[in-house]
Order: structure tokens, then sequence, then C-alpha cells
């Protein structure tokens, strides 16, 4: 399904709901497999996760979390080395990565929860889907890597971000400085989001703080050494995958075969948004997942 929407609104309209939220409310940490765990939990009902991607942290999902809030349980977690997590002692690998939400699922006494994710996130979902079924009812794929990525050749790519994470901790550092103008979204994030300059400077500073965490480099490394393609057909939950046809990290074309290996999935593409459907498009996505979930 190809979803064209000429007139959408870009971003979200008006001032943001999670800039009234303290946040420091809903932040709990949580020990998981000896680590701490920087976690968000807002809300009541049936639980809803989301898993943010390489680079990012909770707040990759500012503009959905209060929407959802009415009406679920939702987490938002910081996978260790991102984010407010500290890094933890085991190897990271994609397969741990599902261990720890698997863990942390028992930790918050969540027996069976709907995941979203984003890039590495929507891999890490659908590796929880593959390896601990009966922990997820509903899955949702939010441009997710697991498909291209297995192609990639790892050394000049490490070696590339390990170049390019010298200069990423001063930018997170000097985040609410850098994003104020216009110009310098674009230039901060004109590979990841469509049109950078459109997301306001509040929400753009919250994604930019995220970059430069030690988690990025070994997180790397486990998406391209990790293959799931001819595992995707053991996902059994019903599965929404959404990407963005500007997508200029994860082809749009991967789509077609997360949708073609997934048996119980279907595929929303957009025009005109790029690698993070859910902050370029806030609206909509919301929309769309509530549709999805309360399909039941």
């Amino acid at each position: 399904m190809t979803a064209t929407a000429p007139g959408d609104t870009y971003g979200a309209e008006g001032r943001s709901e999670w800039l009234d939220i303290d946040w420091r409310e809903h932040q709990r940490w949580v020990e998981v497999k000896g680590a701490p765990i920087n976690v968000i939990e807002i809300g009541s009902g049936p639980p809803l996760i989301f898993i943010h991607g390489l680079g990012g942290a909770w707040q990759n999902w500012l503009e959905n979390i209060p929407h959802f809030a009415r009406t679920h349980r939702v987490i938002a977690i910081d996978l260790p080395g991102f984010g407010a997590s500290p890094d933890n002692d085991e190897k990271t690998s994609i397969s741990g990565y599902a261990e720890l939400v698997d863990a942390l699922c028992d930790e918050l006494d969540i027996e069976r929860a709907s995941v979203v994710g984003n890039s590495m996130g929507g891999f890490i979902g659908a590796e929880l889907a593959i390896a601990f079924a009966t922990r997820i009812e509903r899955l949702v794929l939010v441009s997710p890597a697991g498909i291209s990525t297995e192609n990639l050749h790892r050394r000049p790519l490490i070696t590339g971000a390990r170049i390019a994470g010298l200069g990423a901790s001063w930018v997170g550092s000097k985040s609410e400085v850098l994003t104020t103008r216009p110009r310098m979204r674009r230039a901060l994030a004109w590979n990841i989001v469509r049109h950078p300059h459109l997301l306001s400077a509040p929400l753009m500073a919250e994604q930019v703080r995220g970059t430069g965490k030690p988690g990025f480099i070994d997180a790397l490394d486990a998406l391209m050494s990790y293959p799931i393609r001819d595992r995707l057909e053991k996902i059994e939950c019903p599965t929404l995958i959404v990407w963005g046809r500007n997508d200029f990290l994860v082809p749009v074309r991967d789509a077609d075969e997360f949708e073609k290996l997934i048996p119980n999935s279907r595929k929303v593409i957009w025009d005109d948004t790029g690698h993070v459907a859910m902050l370029e498009r806030p609206a909509k996505f919301n929309a769309l997942l509530d549709e999805f979930l309360a399909a039941g």
C-alpha cells in the first residue's frame, strides 16, 4: 500500500504534547541482567513498548508516547550504551538486545505486549517476535534494518563511523544551540529526515542529544553481522511495516521483502518521508498505529 498525502502536515501541528510533560515523573531505572536500564513508563492499559534505532534514544518517540499513554501502558527504553543507559559488559548482539527486552518485560510484570521499533529497533522487534513469540501481541516495524544491512561492508563502515563519532559527542552536547537554526537542522539530519528544517528546534535538539553514545560502534557491527531474512517467516503475530519513500538509510525496496517474508503482514509507504516516519508524520503515524492496535 502506498499512501500519497498531498497537503499532509509535516511534523507536529501546533504545540507538541510532550513539551508539557515533566518526564522526570515517568522515568525509572530497572536492573536487567545486572545492569541499569533507563525506562520511561507512562499511562495504563495494554502494554506498548517502543524501541529506538541505532544512535537513538527513547526521545525518538516523543511525538507518539503522549498520544498512546491515553490508552496504553507505554514503555520506552534506552538500550545499553544509548541515551541515559550505561553500556554493559555483555557482547552486543541483536539476539542479546531481544533477550534484554524480554527480561525487562519480566521485571515489569508484562506477560504480552505490542512492540514498535524503528530501524535497529525494528530489527530487535523482529528478533523478539521470532525468539520470544508468546511475548509479542502485535509488531510494528518502522524502516527496520536487517535485510539490506546484511550485505553492507562492515570494515569501511565501522571505520567511517569511528571517525564520525569523534565529533558526535560534541554535537550532542551542543544540541540545543545547534538546532535553533533551520539550516543547521538540515545539515545535521539531511540523511535521516526528509525535511529536517521543518521539524521544531526542541524536537530536533532531543534527537541530536542522543548522538555520540558509547554503544554505537558495537551496535552497528551487530546489526551488520546478524542474518534474519531466512527466519522472518517464523513471525506469527500481526505485523505492520511503515516506510518513507525517501528513506536514505534503509532502502524502501526492503519494505517489499519484509512484507513478502513475514506471513501476517502489510506495508504502508508514505511519500516525501524519510527514515523516521513517526517523527515526520506523527499525526498520520499515531492514527495508523491506533487502527492497527485496535484491530485485535
